[in-house]
Parts: C-alpha cells; sequence; structure tokens
C-alpha cells in the first residue's frame, strides 16, 4: 500500500486541532487529523463541555434552593439525583463528539485514529491507541506531510506530594466522570478548575474545603475579583483557605486525613476525596519531538508568533505550546497558523486579548491587564468600577452579586483591562475583547448605545465611572 500523503497533517483533534484543519480545508490544502482517543480532544470530553453541563445543573439546583426569593414555593423536595446528572453531562458530551465528526466529513478531512509520533523527515509513525473507554483504536501505518501541525493538548498537572490514584485522589477527570459523590472533598487549588469543582459539589450536597497556596483565590486575577468571590463562597458555605498547602494525605484509613500547614501550624482535615486541581502539563511525551529535533522549555513546545518549532515544516498550536491553557486561545492560535502557512497575511496573537473565563457562580471573565499589571507597565491611570447592585436587569434577575471594573491609561484613553464578576460574565466578557482589539477608547464606549435594561450596560457605566461621568452610581 501506498504511504498516505497530505499538505497538512493535525496531530490532535481537540478544538485547537480541528478548527485549524478545517480552516486548512478551506483553504485548498489536502488534510488529515490524527485522534488517539476521542474527537474533541479533552475540552469536549473530559473537559470545558461536560464541565459546564455539570454548573448548569448546580446553578439550577441553587435556584431550586432559594425559589423563596422570586416569590415560588414548591411542596415537593428537590434533591440532586448525582448519577444522572453526570450522565446528562456525558450526553452533552457525546452529542458534541458526534458533532465533531460531522464536521471532518462535511470538510472532507480525513480522520486517522491511532496514536501519532514524529519520525522526521516530514513522517508520522501511527499506532494503534486505545481510547478512555478501553476501545481500540486505528492501524499501523506512517504518513507524510508537508506541514505537520502538533496540538495534542495537555493533561493535568500531577504534584509529587499527591499522585493520582483515581479514586482517593483524583484529576479532574474523575471529578468529571464519577457518579458517586463523596460526602466530603478537599480540593487542592483555587484557580480556574478548582472552584469550579467546588461550586459544583457543594450544590449537589458535598462539604468542599478549598487549599490554595497563594494569599487569595484566583490569583491570576484582578485582586478586587478574588475578594468578591471569597466573599461570595463564604456566603455560600464553602470553606477556603488561602496561604495553605497540603503536605501529605494519609490514605490508610477509611477517610483521607489531609494535612494542611497554615503557617506555623498544622490542621488536618478528614474527607473522601481530594481532588488536585494545580493546572495542567503540556503532552509533550512520547510523540516523537526528541526524534525530530523539536526544542521545549518548561514542559512546552518553543514556538514562534505563528507557531512554528525550530524544525521545519513542524509547527505546535494551543497547550502543548504553553500558557495560557484554555481552548479558544488554541483554536485562534491554530488558525494563525495555518494561515500563515498558506500565505495569508496575518497577525500574530496578542495574549493580553485573550479573554479568561471562570463559570461557577458568581461567573468570572477577564481580558488585558490587571489593575496590579498596568501600574507594573507604566501606566498612570482611570479606574471605574459599576456594582451589578445598581443594575436593573441583575436585580430582576436576582443576581446583585459582581461588579464591572475597567482600566484606561488616563493620557490615552487606551483601554488596557476589563475585569467581570457577576452572573454571565463569560457572556459579557466578548465586547471588551472586541474593543481592545479595535483598539477602541474610553470615549467610542461610552458613546455606545447599551440596551435597557441589561447586564452589558454595566460595561458602559464602569466606563463613565472612570471619567467621573457615572449616571446610575
Amino acid at each position: 500500500m501506498a504511504e498516505a500523503s497530505f499538505d497538512v497533517l493535525v496531530i490532535g483533534t481537540g478544538p485547537g486541532g480541528y478548527e485549524t484543519a478545517i480552516r486548512a480545508t478551506q483553504l485548498g490544502l489536502k488534510t488529515a487529523v490524527v485522534e488517539k482517543d476521542k474527537l474533541g480532544g479533552v475540552c469536549l470530553n473530559i473537559g470545558c463541555i461536560p464541565t459546564k453541563a455539570l454548573l448548569k445543573s448546580a446553578e439550577l439546583m441553587e435556584y431550586a434552593t432559594h425559589l423563596d426569593a422570586y416569590g415560588l414555593s414548591s411542596d415537593g423536595t428537590i434533591k440532586a439525583d448525582f448519577d444522572r446528572v453526570v450522565g446528562r453531562s456525558r450526553g452533552v458530551a457525546d452529542k458534541m463528539n458526534q458533532g465533531v465528526a460531522y464536521l471532518m466529513r462535511k470538510n472532507k478531512i480525513e480522520v486517522l485514529f491511532g496514536h501519532a509520533r514524529l519520525a522526521g523527515g516530514g513522517k508520522v509513525d501511527i499506532v494503534p491507541s486505545t481510547d478512555m473507554d478501553g476501545k481500540k483504536l486505528g492501524t499501523k501505518q506512517t504518513v507524510s506531510a508537508k506541514h505537520i501541525i502538533l496540538a495534542t493538548g495537555a493533561r493535568p498537572r500531577e504534584l509529587p506530594s499527591l499522585p493520582f490514584d483515581g479514586k482517593k485522589i483524583i484529576s479532574s477527570k474523575e471529578a468529571l466522570l464519577q457518579t458517586k459523590r463523596p460526602d466530603r472533598l478537599v480540593i487542592v487549588g483555587a484557580g480556574a478548575i478548582g472552584v469550579e469543582f467546588a461550586y459544583f459539589y457543594h450544590h449537589m450536597g458535598t462539604e468542599v474545603t478549598v487549599v490554595e497556596v497563594m494569599d487569595r483565590m484566583v490569583p491570576v486575577e484582578d485582586k478586587d475579583v478574588s475578594r468578591e468571590l471569597a466573599r461570595a463562597f463564604k456566603k455560600a458555605g464553602i470553606k477556603v483557605m488561602t496561604g495553605s498547602m497540603v503536605e501529605s494525605v494519609d490514605t490508610s484509613g477509611k477517610t483521607l486525613k489531609v494535612s494542611v500547614k497554615i503557617k506555623k501550624r498544622v490542621e488536618v482535615l478528614e474527607a473522601e476525596q481530594v481532588l488536585s486541581a494545580v493546572g495542567v502539563s503540556g503532552n509533550i511525551e512520547d510523540i516523537g519531538l526528541e526524534k525530530a529535533g523539536v526544542k521545549t522549555d518548561r514542559g512546552a513546545v518553543v514556538i514562534d508568533e505563528f507557531g512554528r518549532t525550530n524544525v521545519s515544516g513542524v509547527y505546535a498550536i494551543g497547550d502543548v505550546a504553553g500558557p495560557p491553557w484554555l481552548a479558544h486561545k488554541a483554536s485562534h492560535e491554530g488558525v494563525i497558523c495555518i494561515e500563515k502557512i498558506a500565505g495569508e497575511d496575518v497577525h500574530p496573537l496578542n495574549k493580553l486579548n485573550v479573554p479568561g473565563c471562570t463559570y461557577c457562580q458568581p461567573q468570572i471573565a477577564s481580558v488585558g491587564y490587571t489593575e496590579e499589571k498596568a501600574k507594573e507597565a507604566g501606566h498612570d491611570l482611570k479606574v471605574g468600577k459599576f456594582p451589578f447592585t445598581a443594575s436593573g436587569k441583575a436585580s430582576a434577575m436576582g443576581h446583585v452579586e459582581g461588579f464591572v471594573k475597567v482600566i484606561f491609561d488616563a493620557k490615552y484613553g487606551e483601554f488596557l483591562g476589563c475585569h467581570i464578576i457577576g452572573y454571565d460574565a463569560t457572556e459579557l466578557i466578548a465586547e471588551a475583547v472586541t474593543a481592545r482589539t479595535l483598539e477602541t477608547t474610553a470615549h467610542e464606549i461610552m458613546e455606545s448605545i447599551h440596551p435597557h435594561p441589561t447586564l452589558s450596560e454595566a460595561l458602559m457605566e464602569a466606563t463613565r465611572a472612570a471619567y467621573g461621568v457615572a449616571i446610575n452610581i
């Protein structure tokens, strides 16, 4: 059998990989993808999408326990059927997986299943693999391509002191898939993954404690956002221990003994499980990087602004190429990479314009500089904040927690950053991302008519506040 040859071969079919492949075919390039597990990668199968399905169930449970606030009552007892909640999440993931398969067929992209390794000289060896359900995939073969794009993603980062066993010390994968709810759960890490699972499990009925080594929750966010989330979690009854570190976990008994160091003392927590949610590690192992001579640094493939590695014809995008570890960053990076390959006039990715989103309630979304980072960059600032307590739409919805905070350069009016915590924050942030991409100033935001009543008015009002002309506060 003749060796298959392509213009573009994408290794990995997460959002970065499959969107890159589709764009390649749109540009007239003969394209194939290699997938060792399920189409859609971590995001669609055991990450972004099914997690959001779980969080929606948690949000509805939260509503159900506060019906009186909306003038409603129920004679029945509302409880979480944990197995069915997880089952719904899996159904959503399966539907999205089928959607990616449809997109591959629609765009005439050849799908090759198996584990891919770079063999050098534009060749890739593919061997059979096993997916998450234990199904054997693919056949042994070698293919060649003019352009090979690595989109192998990342996996949960494992701490030496907290090795995953899949039952007592778990990663986000087990937290997402398990059908039995723990009565008590310790979550290590108060980043996006940690606080999302804290919100979910708390509203499913689990006693949750979050342990964070930094001095505040969601430490990559603006400090005002961290403080607001801490208040919301405290009000909800979720225990958070910042400036703390899990030293060890005794797994010998029926329940776990979790030793947490807080300054000079140690507190022992009891739990059924520990969820380690301390970030991710790029999947750079066993994909032939060494054989092909591809450089890596600090666990990521080294690339330039267009995804090119040091080896001609080999590229990398998304999580495997380093932070920020976000699906939408991977997709955008992939499109830039393939358009550059096709000779299009493209602009490099501006990482300051990559929005960050956290989907607990209240939600968190941000783009650009934090106030602290903007000052460090040498800017004189105008800062405005609009609380959702002053929003008519937020009051009508019963979600007045949080605010919109905007940061502008005082001299030129440059829109430096936007930070939102509140209901639907992740939907509101796109306006700020677009404004920054268009290099919009405060004047254009204030002059843009925002519909009333909407949550989006908060961005306009926060901008007015930055310039001392706020109307509704």
